[in-house]
């Protein structure tokens, strides 16, 4: 089974587009999201959701009320400010709230899951629990099984969320007997990219002939090298600025990098966008014909690759 991983340098190069129309093209796959911090491949797949679950990523505090003895000491340790004073309700100053008129609450949002504070307390009020932090799918799609995610706002453990999609669409594609994965990765050189890229076959690095799409190209490539990871490059919209582009390719050269492709600036690739269907699948233009090209191209590299 072989893995092919679409990312980028940065954001807005094309890439989920760019995978949408592959996973058109491929036979026999199994298509995962990994940008689990922005998913939207799914915008473009139209899926039909069959499995839903829960993904638990980092312990929060939770106080026992009727054990917290409201001395503060929490509130003082807690370097994230996470814990705070509740206001009492009007009329029960004297009740649950006791002698100060207050109590203690936990902002999931600004807990760390650290755990200074349940070492701290005395009365052994405040416990560590697994937090909700999101939910990961399994969908089928015109074009093959889907596994793809979605992180809660603010949560974090979005690398922990990758690895779990791709473990769901490994033993997927092992199920249905597919001999290939087609992934969506996220941009950029964080935790996520490294939980996407690691052990895939090859990885197809999209860019665009910017200074910016030039300098985030160079980044993801020598994070792929550290990890001894091959890669193929995209030069999407690459007829936009030739020259740039030319000074891309040169470079790519000198790394011994592959261009599997360079796609041109086509209007169809936004009309399939608003149609929300994968461009390969509505389109025979310049850009779609040059993304069949660029497949013929990773299959050859891949079954290099293979050998």
């Amino acid at each position: 089974m072989q893995e092919l991983l679409v990312i980028s340098g940065k954001g807005g190069t094309g890439k989920t587009s760019i995978a949408a129309a592959l996973a058109a093209l491929a036979e026999d796959k199994v298509l995962a999201d990994c940008d689990v911090d922005a998913a939207d491949l799914h915008l473009l797949l139209r899926p039909e959701v069959e499995s839903v679950n829960e993904f638990y990523g980092s312990h929060k505090a939770v106080i026992d009320a009727g054990r917290c003895t409201k001395c503060g000491r929490c509130m003082e340790v807690c370097r994230f400010g996470a814990i705070t004073k509740a206001a009492p309700v009007a009329g029960e100053e004297n009740s649950t709230y006791g002698s100060r008129g207050s109590i203690f609450q936990v902002d999931s949002l600004s807990c760390e899951g650290c755990g200074v504070c349940t070492l701290t307390c005395p009365a052994g009020a405040i416990t560590m629990k697994p937090n909700l932090a999101g939910y990961w799918y399994i969908s089928e799609t015109p074009y093959g099984p889907l596994v793809h995610a979605q992180l809660g706002l603010a949560e974090d453990n979005s690398g922990k969320l990758v690895t779990k999609v791709r473990q769901e669409a490994r033993r997927l594609a092992e199920e249905n007997k597919a001999r290939l994965i087609i992934t969506d990765g996220p941009p950029g050189i964080g935790c996520p990219v490294i939980s996407s890229l690691t052990g895939v076959t090859l990885a197809l690095v999209v860019t665009e002939p910017t200074v910016a799409g030039w300098h985030d190209l160079e980044r993801v490539v020598k994070l792929a090298g550290h990890f001894k990871v091959p890669v193929a490059v995209c030069i999407n919209k690459y007829d936009l600025a030739p020259e740039k582009s030319r000074e891309i390719e040169a470079y790519c050269y000198e790394q011994g990098l592959t261009i599997a492709g360079k796609i041109p600036f086509d209007a169809d690739v936004a009309r399939a966008l608003v149609n929300a269907v994968p461009l390969t699948a509505c389109s025979q233009g310049a850009a779609a014909n040059a993304v069949k090209a660029m497949w013929d191209s990773l299959m050859v590299q891949m079954g290099r690759i293979g050998k």
